[in-house]
């Protein structure tokens, strides 16, 4: 995959190469158990590897993150996954990744955990779109292509009806028309589909004829049962860590996922402004942390540091310091957990380097937000260091030397 060099040189503390991951902490066996489960699902085509990318409107985008999900599938020949956590992005009125579609009718509200209060229940995805339009319907499509396919023959809408008066239904293209079972453990509705699928679209029925109620959607998980790689990328525009703390179903939500590996690039929008408290934030991550392990232990953790980015104010870009704070949270984070940390923002070039990016076609003119290329590049690069990881476990744990 793509390597480039440093766009531009600083005095900064950190100046690692982009496609290594570095340990603060002095510990590189802090994949040992993720690197252990891909081993056999690549070498013995068993298990399943799941890996959860938090973020905000960088991982929205979805770019950056499916760059990293094909080059894992197409890492080996026969590699397959689900698709894992899919949300209706166009019922919201933002964007959608390019990878799938969304498109609905009827009448919904949105709720987001951007704002510090939501009048419906947040999950995973940060999102939920509710409904008591009873015509109200939402199709998804996923976009295979001759290297990954994607198709599901499972698929669980995370929701709830408020009065449980009304249910949701699947139609397949053809028209079949599947009912789900309600799985009081996992607050969503199970659907077993006849054939796998690569798109399907709720609708509602009344329970009866004078049935009404708001039906929550917290988004959907799709399913094929196949050993694989499932990357599951979570992200909300202007998301900040305490976003996702106000999740009231994270937990619930997390059980789908189960992540072998958690990939944190939330931090962008904490350092936004002008009163970035190091201490809040890490105290906020350390929370999120804890929450996802009490679902499962044994995650693994990637901290990705904030990329340089700009505030506007009036007709003038000022460059924002505390890229530079931000990135050593971070460290001390990566040192705290005994895991690692992939340092974007020194590979930028650290202080001023996004006009760089910029100039050279990477990144936007609002100076914070990257082109399609500088995404992908991103994602090529996250992916390097990872694979550089496991070379090394390989190679220390003589695996190279057996297999050749």
């Amino acid at each position: 995959m793509s390597d480039t060099n440093n766009v531009n040189d600083t005095n900064n503390t950190y100046k690692p190469n982009g496609t290594y991951i570095y340990f603060p902490g002095g510990d590189a066996n802090a994949y040992d158990i993720f690197f252990k489960k891909l081993n056999r699902l690549i070498f013995e085509g068993v298990g399943n590897i799941n890996i959860l990318h938090l973020g905000g409107s960088h991982i929205q985008a979805g770019t950056l993150s499916h760059q990293i999900r094909t080059n894992l599938l197409t890492m080996f020949s026969g590699l397959t996954g689900n698709r894992g956590m899919v949300f209706p992005f166009s019922v919201a009125k933002t964007n959608n990744p390019l990878n799938y579609r969304t498109t609905y009718t009827g009448e919904w509200e949105v709720s987001k955990n951007i704002t510090k209060t939501s009048k419906y229940p947040l999950g995973l995805t940060g999102m939920c779109v509710a409904t008591n339009d009873i015509d109200a319907t939402i199709t998804i499509r996923l976009k295979n292509n001759d290297a990954v396919m994607y198709d599901f023959n499972k698929v669980y809408v995370l929701g709830h009806c408020d009065t449980g008066y009304i249910r949701p239904v699947l139609r397949l293209l053809d028209s079949v028309v599947i009912e789900g079972v309600y799985d009081t453990s996992k607050l969503a509705y199970a659907f077993s589909l006849p054939c796998y699928a690569e798109s399907f679209t709720l609708y509602f029925e009344k329970e009866d004829s004078s049935a009404c109620g708001i039906f929550c959607l917290r988004g959907f998980w799709l399913d094929n049962g196949f050993s694989g790689i499932s990357y599951i990328d979570i992200g909300v525009n202007s998301a900040s860590v305490p976003s996702y703390l106000r999740c009231t179903y994270l937990e619930n939500d997390l059980t789908f996922v189960k992540p072998d590996l958690c990939i944190f690039s939330i931090g962008i929008n904490d350092a936004s402004g002008t009163d970035f408290d190091t201490n809040y934030f890490q105290n906020n991550y350390k929370e999120l942390i804890r929450r996802i392990k009490t679902v499962y232990p044994d995650c693994a953790i990637l901290f990705t540091t904030n990329n340089d980015s700009y505030r506007k104010s009036g007709k003038k870009y000022y460059n924002n310091e505390n890229g530079l704070l931000a990135q050593q949270a971070f460290y001390s984070l990566a040192k705290y957990y005994n895991t690692g940390v992939w340092d974007l923002f020194s590979f930028m070039g650290g202080l001023t380097s996004m006009k760089k990016w910029e100039e050279k076609g990477l990144a936007q003119k609002d100076k914070i937000h990257f082109t399609p290329q500088g995404y992908a590049l991103i994602g090529d690069l996250i992916y390097n260091a990872l694979v550089a990881e496991y070379v090394n476990y390989l190679k220390i744990n003589r695996i190279v030397d057996e297999l050749e």
